[in-house]
């Protein structure tokens, strides 16, 4: 099912907003009123305190505002929490991380519209990034970037091209996993340089090869998996457009492995490179 959490987190700012302005301008002189007009009458002071005090519908509303719009302006703004659900970018990320996105990376953001008021910087080769999918804005996705807008991406024989020249890989032994990354043990672990950017890989030995010839178009980015041959990627559904763009991914602050059912202490506050 999906939950269009950000949506309700406009949705309350301005409502709890708006009933907070409201008893600003309005509510409040009237209950203060009240309350003189009450105490001239001759009525206690517990009376006089009822009468001045807010509804709960609207007390409730002015103590919320001030802690869902400071919610709202850093989800949206500055950096949001994400959750990997699989094993796509291993070995660099794995399923059970918590990650944290800079999100003024590559431009402000008006959270639900998605619109750009601001621009910053633009995603460059080998930054780890989160996107809307491309097929359904409803999902986000993380990738690695391989290729911006110009360039031209090859990969055959499990090997990645940029502008004709190879991404260097060094091999580094087989994989041995446990709990949720089990499944890879075995795998190659290769250091791939992309472009003077060096980072982690897994490839598979099976013959299996997604072969890739394309030059990425203006505005949009070629994102690759680190878990080569466990990725759906650029290699089947195309480039991620700018305007799809959600942040950058920048260190995993938690992890819980959802086979064991513990927390990796080795994993807290990586960064990710």
């Amino acid at each position: 099912m999906y939950f269009d959490f950000p949506t309700l987190l406009v949705l309350l700012t301005l409502i709890t907003g708006a009933i907070t302005l409201l008893d600003s301008l309005v509510l409040k002189k009237k209950r203060e009123k009240k309350a003189s007009e009450h105490a001239l009458a001759g009525e206690g002071p517990e009376d006089i305190k009822r009468i001045a005090r807010p509804s709960t519908i609207v007390d409730t509303a002015r103590s919320l505002f001030p802690v869902i719009l400071i919610v709202l302006v850093l989800r949206s703004f500055i950096v949001e929490p994400f959750r990997i659900p699989s094993g796509s970018m291993m070995p660099t990320l794995v399923a059970g991380d918590f990650i944290l996105v800079n999100k003024f990376a590559y431009g402000l953001r008006l959270p639900v519209l998605h619109t750009k008021i601001l621009d910053t910087t633009e995603p460059k080769r080998g930054d780890v990034i989160v996107f809307r999918y491309p097929e359904n804005p409803r999902d986000d996705y993380i990738k690695r970037v391989v290729g911006v807008p110009g360039d031209h991406i090859v990969y055959r024989n499990k090997v990645l091209f940029v502008n004709g020249e190879p991404a260097e890989q060094l091999l580094q032994g087989e994989y041995v996993g446990q709990g949720a990354t089990a499944n890879m043990t075995g795998a190659s672990v290769r250091t791939e340089n992309l472009t003077g950017v060096k980072h982690r890989i897994l490839v598979n030995y099976s013959p299996f090869d997604r072969e890739v010839d394309f030059v990425v178009p203006e505005g949009e980015y070629f994102v690759l998996g680190d878990n080569r041959d466990n990725s759906r990627d650029s290699r089947y559904w195309g480039t991620v457009p700018e305007e799809n763009l959600v942040g950058k991914a920048f260190v995993i602050w938690m992890h819980w492995d959802p086979v064991d059912n513990h927390i990796d202490w080795h994993r807290l506050f990586d960064t990710i490179h």
